[in-house]
Parts: structure tokens; C-alpha cells; sequence
């Protein structure tokens, strides 16, 4: 045999060995079991950055007969409600754009002004945490034309990303 042959041979038999001791050990490792986390499509939007304060649903300001008991924004009897439940959930879990696209959704843009308005709230708070400062003010002044009650928590307006975006759209309003 060919000295240049054993070499590559014995090349191959190494860089094997070599191969299946560093892949073989990686099965013992748990974050190899667990799946990925889904990061936001928006480059921006993986920049890690503290998690946003959760609204203050309207229900809670609102005179009305509607109840939301477990606290998640959304009234208890509210057509499209599921769907809101839906988006305000994938929020809460920091999936920003899947949250848009629910909040989006016809169920809940076809509901009544108590959802419309909190769907355009956590889909504002969606555009300003994924840096799309346009989108969050176009969401904030549609949620103005249709309540122009509308407001924020006392919370809710010291948010650095949607705090300022919301206090020029509320300005603009003329309220």
C-alpha cells in the first residue's frame, strides 16, 4: 500500500473516532432535549431588552356590566374574546408578532369596542417593543378614533417604548 494511502486512512480513522466522541457527548447535555425558544423575526426585536409591564386591561376602567374575574383583559362574555385571549397570551409570552397577527385577526377586529380597543392596545405595545414606533402610533390612533376615552394605566405611561409614542398620539387627538 501506498505510504500516502495510510496516512489518509489513518486521517479518516481519527478524525471518525474524533467525530463520534464529540457527537456521542452531546446527547447527555439537557438543553438538547428541549426545543428552541422562538425568537422574534424582526433583527431588533432579539435584542434582549426587559419584558414590558402588562396593560391594565380596559375592562377595569370601564363603567360597563362587562366582568373580566380572571384579570386577563378581556370580558368575560366578549364576542371575539377568545381571540383576544389568544393574542394577549402569545404577548405575555413574547411572541410580538404572532400577538399582531391574532390581534389582527377578524374575530376580534369584529367584536365589540371593548375588545377592539384592547386588542389595538396590545397590538400598539407589540409594534413599539419590536421597534416599529410607526406601526405602534397608527394602532394607538385607532384605538383613539374609536374610544376617545381611550388611556393608558398610570403604569402604562412611563413605558419607554410606548409611553412617548402614545402621549403624541393622544396630543394629536386634540383629548
Amino acid at each position: 500500500m501506498h505510504p500516502y494511502m495510510k496516512k489518509t486512512r489513518l486521517s479518516l480513522l481519527i478524525l471518525a473516532a474524533a467525530g463520534s466522541l464529540l457527537l456521542g457527548g452531546c446527547a447527555e447535555f439537557p438543553i438538547f432535549d428541549q426545543k428552541a425558544p422562538r425568537t422574534p423575526s424582526h433583527p431588533k426585536a432579539a435584542a434582549a431588552r426587559p419584558a414590558p409591564a402588562r396593560p391594565a386591561p380596559v375592562a377595569e376602567r370601564d363603567n360597563s356590566p362587562q366582568r373580566d374575574r380572571d384579570g386577563d383583559g378581556v370580558p368575560d362574555n366578549a364576542k371575539g374574546g377568545n381571540g383576544l385571549r389568544d393574542g394577549v397570551k402569545l404577548y405575555d409570552d413574547g411572541d410580538f408578532n404572532g400577538a399582531i397577527r391574532r390581534l389582527s385577526a377578524r374575530d376580534v377586529s369584529n367584536g365589540p369596542l371593548s375588545t377592539r380597543v384592547t386588542a389595538l392596545k396590545y397590538t400598539a405595545f407589540s409594534y413599539c417593543v419590536t421597534s416599529r414606533p410607526t406601526q405602534c402610533r397608527q394602532a394607538f390612533d385607532k384605538a383613539l378614533r374609536l374610544d376617545p376615552s381611550f388611556d393608558l394605566a398610570p403604569g402604562e405611561h412611563g413605558h419607554p417604548l410606548w409611553g412617548p409614542v402614545f402621549t403624541k398620539a393622544k396630543q394629536a387627538a386634540g383629548r
